[in-house]
């Protein structure tokens, strides 16, 4: 039986886009190594893209993402024209590329570009590219922005999903976390996005917010519940001022505490169930008709660094500022300032500031937790014997997993013959990060070290 319930979540534990994670990259991957990576892919692999936008109009208090504030037009379409040359300088190295099977733009509020430039890049990509029938092209979106004409031209470049990120729907809550966004803004942006033929969306909402209460988080879910969003994404808020400096404007006295916060992610839990909404992994809820929930019954759900998604693409190239690619090869990430992006780009360079090329320990591992973190459970063995080792190679996995399955986190196999077998159980799935983090030889070197700061696991 599960004990306190408290001290698991509060573990600080990686996200587990990636594994390894990102606070392991290092500058020995480079532009020149990630071009021979490119040259190297198989030409039949389906590619994903990912197009990093770095802007706001203003920055949201709570913001974690890579991205700074602009009211001026001027280093949109500068950013936009360096975006073009990135694309085309990636495709000359590719021999031949395979088709795409997803396309995700991500920031910031990538919509910010101007119309024409959307148009450029998208039509840049499909000379360049080969988009698969059944392409999934997505978009995040400030509800704010959101107009009839912008959703006409998303429309107009192909896009079909679209993310609003709403957060909360408490007016003193968006006011203490800097974001002021009425239920009719948001309602409006659904009505604009749907009418435009767009009727794929994704809504974002947080739990740990300051202030948040009982009654809000379900005013909250119920609004947008309200709203029928095909997906819900339920984040828990990482207070990491250290990090984003913008975050110390939150009033930390006004953060949820720990009891609080594990109360409000499962209030917000039950509501997204109990109104028939299945829940995918560890924070996203789907409705049974969405692609999301088909492929969490199938076996197909995949994790990257969008959290989780149906992209089947088999190599994911990133574009843009600080945006990271995932080949067979390894990980490579961009430069994070701007002006340097632009400065390698310009010189005919492949802007990588770092990357990790993976061993095939790496890759092991790295499966493993993606199928904790997707499916709740793994075949330890099977996967073993695909990647040519031994279940000896898991034994530090084992001695953490043990310690989880006496709190009843985790069910543990192991069978004759050198079988095992781990699943989550079903009072587990919320803390589903230390199961991942069983498998992580990499955690705690970044722990003692102070590599790395994680959120709390819950």
């Amino acid at each position: 039986m599960m004990k306190d319930p408290l001290p698991l979540a509060m573990r600080n534990v990686p996200r587990y886009t990636s594994y390894p994670t990102a606070p392991h990259f290092h500058a020995g991957v480079t532009g020149e190594t990630y071009a021979d990576w490119l040259a190297k892919l198989p030409p039949a692999d389906s590619l994903s893209l990912y197009l990093h936008v770095p802007y706001c109009r203003e920055l949201c208090h709570y913001c974690g993402c890579h991205t700074k504030a602009t009211l001026r037009e001027a280093p949109l379409k500068a950013y936009a024209a360096t975006l073009s040359r990135e694309i085309m300088l990636v495709g000359e190295h590719l021999n031949e590329a395979g088709p795409v099977r997803h396309i995700h733009w991500g920031g910031g509020t990538p919509s910010l570009l101007p119309r024409e430039s959307l148009i450029e890049l998208t039509g840049l990509m499909r000379v360049l590219f080969d988009f698969a029938p059944d392409i999934e092209h997505a978009i995040e979106l400030d509800p704010r922005l959101v107009t009839s004409e912008l959703a006409d031209t998303l429309a107009t470049i192909g896009v079909n999903r679209a993310s609003l990120g709403v957060q909360d729907f408490d007016p003193g809550v968006q006011k203490a976390i800097g974001r002021v966004q009425p239920f009719e803004v948001v309602a409006r942006a659904t009505a604009d996005l749907r009418a435009a033929g767009i009727g794929e969306l994704n809504f974002d909402l947080m739990y740990g917010l300051p202030g948040q209460t009982p009654a809000t988080i379900a005013d909250s879910v119920e609004k947008t519940l309200s709203l029928a969003p095909g997906r819900i994404a339920l984040f828990g808020y990482a207070h990491v001022p250290w990090m984003r400096k913008h975050q110390r404007l939150i009033d930390e006295a006004a953060l949820p505490g720990p009891a609080e916060r594990l109360a409000l992610a499962e209030l917000a839990r039950d509501e997204l169930q109990k109104a028939g909404y299945i829940a995918v992994g560890l924070d996203h809820f789907s409705r049974p008709d969405d692609s999301m929930a088909i492929a969490l019954a199938d076996g197909s759900l995949k994790r990257n660094f969008q959290g989780y998604t149906t992209d089947q693409g088999e190599q994911l190239i990133g574009f843009g500022v600080s945006s990271i690619g995932r080949l067979s090869a390894g990980f490579v990430q961009n430069r994070t300032d701007v002006g340097n992006w632009q400065r390698s780009i310009e010189a005919g360079q492949l802007p990588v500031a770092k990357g990790l090329a993976l061993t095939a320990d790496d890759r092991m591992r790295g499966r493993i937790i993606e199928e904790l973190m997707t499916n709740y459970a793994c075949d330890l063995a099977s996967v073993c014997r695909e990647y040519g080792n031994s279940m000896q190679d898991l034994a530090d996995a084992f001695r953490a997993l043990e310690s989880l399955a006496a709190d009843g986190l985790v069910r543990l196999d192991r069978g004759a013959n050198d079988n095992a077998k781990v699943e989550v159980t079903e009072a587990g799935r919320p803390y589903v990060r230390l199961a991942a983090a069983a498998f992580d030889v990499y955690l705690a070197d970044s722990q003692e070290t102070g590599k790395a700061r994680h959120s709390s696991a819950v």
